[in-house]
């Protein structure tokens, strides 16, 4: 892992970074993200969500990687809160250093520090590298994951 991968919370004004680094990905290919309603659903996402997190990870200055993480309150497992990981992407160029893994481990340890009795995240079932470097990474198929379109 590079040693000078920095850290820190994304702001509001982060908004085009986010965007260059999910598009790099590939993580949203529905069209191109327009900075108005990225903006909006950032508001909207900060307002029904306080917990939610997101990070981007810095490799000399250059923003090379972000995840999401979500920690959602329960009533059931004894109160324990569960994290979800979300919106996980690094650019291409810089995959194969140690920033993917060193990113699901910092979301380990909010997850830990928070007291969740689990860490989830879903993958397409077409990134099949992306599900082999998960469980590379300690992370285990877990049930099935059901989606609709609402």
């Amino acid at each position: 892992m590079p040693a000078e991968l920095e850290v820190r919370e994304a702001k509001r004004t982060d908004i085009r970074t986010l965007i260059d680094l999910y598009t790099a990905a590939g993580l949203d290919t529905r069209g191109a993200h327009d900075e108005a309603v990225m903006r909006m659903n950032w508001d909207r996402m900060r307002t029904a969500a306080p917990g939610v997190r997101v990070f981007i990870f810095s490799l000399a200055g250059l923003p090379v990687g972000t995840y999401t993480l979500f920690i959602l309150p329960l009533l059931a497992h004894n109160g324990a809160p569960e994290a979800i990981v979300e919106d996980v992407a690094v650019h291409p160029e810089a995959q194969g250093q140690g920033i993917g893994r060193r990113m699901m481990e910092h979301a380990r340890e909010l997850a830990r520090e928070a007291g969740c009795y689990k860490l989830a995240l879903s993958s397409n079932q077409k990134r099949v590298e992306a599900h082999a470097f998960y469980e590379r990474l300690g992370f285990e198929r877990h049930g099935f994951s059901f989606v609709v379109t609402p």
